[in-house]
């Protein structure tokens, strides 16, 4: 796995230009500057896009408003038309596109579609399934498509423990979706996609981390990225979700049993200067944990990344995120969590 992950650096290594170097170096610099000065100074375009493929989910995982089916927002597909012009618009400068927000990107007619536009661009590529839709068929079309990191979700090593949390989820099918892909790009001789076992950890699922590793390894997955959950309600926890294990939890009990985020939360986040996201529909919203789009920064069928970017509304946001994190609601719950590489 080791040797796999130095040749996809590699392979993102040469993904880069000048250009595309050239405004992350100015995006890293103004970061710095503002949080020195204490006010927003931006410089240079978001190099980190995620876009929404779809809001459609085929589980319901406790945790999730896609899950859940508790959306406020419109729900829907993004356009392939528009997606692709909003690619023609700044892939000189942008580096990572991800294919994912909220739902089962596999779920979209167009995804192999877009993701080959957007590697024919020269953009390093990813998305996240939690691989029920990874037949033979679709499984070849991910390697023809360029992609250039798939994410999967595996959050159990047994039936019982992994659907827990995947409700509604066969782990089976998980299993030879990833062997399916896998098998393909052996048959492709493809070096991508670089294949991820991502395991979300919660209580249910927290002493199968080591099982898990052992099965990526036995089925020739690259890397295993342990993470720990965001819980909504973590006062609560109504679910019972919070691991028992401090190292596997975003969560901490304070002298007073008060639970409160591990993460210390400073008043500031690089999110905010050098990545956004985009929905279906269009939609601008700062980062991932704005699940329900509470936060519109913009929207692209009306303005330019540009626009939106260097934006009173952005500016506004980013100067409440310097004064106090804790008094932005998606930020109050905000941590990114640990990845254990294997």
């Amino acid at each position: 796995m080791q040797w796999t992950s130095v040749r996809h650096a590699i392979y993102l290594f040469s993904t880069l230009s000048i250009p595309k170097l050239w405004n992350a170096g100015k995006v890293l610099f103004s970061f710095y500057y503002s949080r020195f000065r204490g006010r927003p100074v931006i410089m240079g375009l978001p190099f980190a896009v995620s876009v929404e493929p779809t809001t459609a989910c085929n589980l319901g995982c406790p945790e999730c408003i896609s899950g859940l089916r508790a959306f406020t927002r419109q729900t829907g597909s993004i356009q392939s038309s528009f997606f692709k012009k909003v690619v023609d618009s700044i892939h000189e400068t942008l580096i990572y596109l991800n294919f994912y927000f909220q739902g089962e990107p596999y779920l979209h007619k167009d995804l192999f579609d877009m993701i080959r536009y957007a590697a024919d661009k020269g953009i390093y590529t990813s998305t996240s399934t939690n691989a029920h839709f990874l037949d033979d068929a679709r499984a070849r079309k991910t390697v023809e498509s360029g992609l250039s990191r798939l994410i999967i979700s595996i959050d159990g090593a047994d039936q019982e423990t992994y659907s827990q949390y995947r409700v509604g989820g066969d782990l089976n099918k998980v299993l030879a979706g990833t062997a399916n892909l896998i098998r393909w790009k052996k048959s492709l001789r493809s070096h991508t996609p670089f294949v991820v076992f991502q395991f979300l950890v919660v209580r249910p699922n927290e002493h199968q981390v080591d099982k898990v590793r052992q099965m990526a390894a036995s089925m020739g997955v690259d890397e295993v990225w342990v993470k720990t959950a965001q819980v909504i309600d973590y006062t609560n926890d109504p679910n019972r979700l919070i691991p028992l294990e401090q190292q596997y939890s975003r969560y901490k009990k304070d002298k007073s049993g008060q639970v409160l985020p591990v993460n210390a939360m400073p008043d500031y986040c690089w999110k905010m200067w050098h990545s956004q996201v985009i929905t279906w529909n269009g939609l601008v919203v700062p980062c991932c944990f704005d699940k329900d789009a509470q936060h519109p920064m913009g929207n692209l069928n009306e303005q330019s990344v540009t626009e939106i970017w260097e934006s009173k509304n952005y500016k506004e946001f980013r100067q409440d995120l310097l004064k106090s994190r804790k008094n932005i609601d998606i930020c109050s719950n905000c941590s990114e969590g640990i990845k254990v590489w294997q």
